[in-house]
């Protein structure tokens, strides 16, 4: 079941008839069959509803969000905008497979350290941007950190609290680089 109320595949019209088709998308290191899907699913959908992933959270369903952030390719996007189909022969990292055989983190330990995880519908998608944030820029200053995550709503926590999960992973990796995670 989807996060929100209006549905990520809208359903083919009698004028158009559904067109679907099988195919394998590479998620989190691991080969996975899509089999019967409606080629205008997106990757969001197909994650949560199809392959059982619920990281990628389902808020606005237009890219303003930022909740069902991940990575494609190495690149940060919105996987609401992102036709499943058109993700094939394509790496795709989820917050699900971020950690190393279960373990969180340091960012994930970070925000839970920090306090900075309130209803955690947010969270992936945040966690996510500060693994692309922290990975690209090893010592943001706080206006490129605000600036990083600009594109993530957060109605609960403020933002104080993330700022310092942010600031005590940067310093905990600025100061053992090959602790990170």
């Amino acid at each position: 079941m989807s996060d929100h109320s209006s549905p990520s595949r809208p359903p083919p019209s009698a004028a158009q008839p559904s067109v679907t088709e099988t195919y394998e998308l590479s998620v989190n290191g691991r080969a996975r069959s899509v089999p019967d899907a409606w080629i205008g699913e997106s990757l969001l959908y197909v994650l949560r509803e199809r392959l059982g992933l619920p990281g990628a959270k389902n808020a606005c369903e237009q890219g303003e969000c930022g909740s069902c952030s991940l990575y494609v390719d190495g690149v940060l996007l919105n996987s609401c905008c992102v036709l499943a189909a058109d993700a094939v022969d394509a790496d795709i990292r989820t917050v699900e497979g971020l950690g190393d055989g279960g373990h969180l983190t340091d960012v994930q330990q970070a925000f839970l350290d920090a306090g900075a995880v309130q209803c955690g519908f947010c969270i992936p998608g945040l966690i996510v941007t500060v693994h692309d944030l922290l990975d690209r820029v090893p010592d943001p200053d706080e206006l490129q950190v605000r600036e990083a995550i600009s594109g993530n709503l957060c109605r609960c926590t403020g933002y104080g609290r993330i700022l310092q999960a942010v600031e005590d992973v940067k310093l905990a990796r600025l100061a053992d680089p090959e602790g990170s995670s």
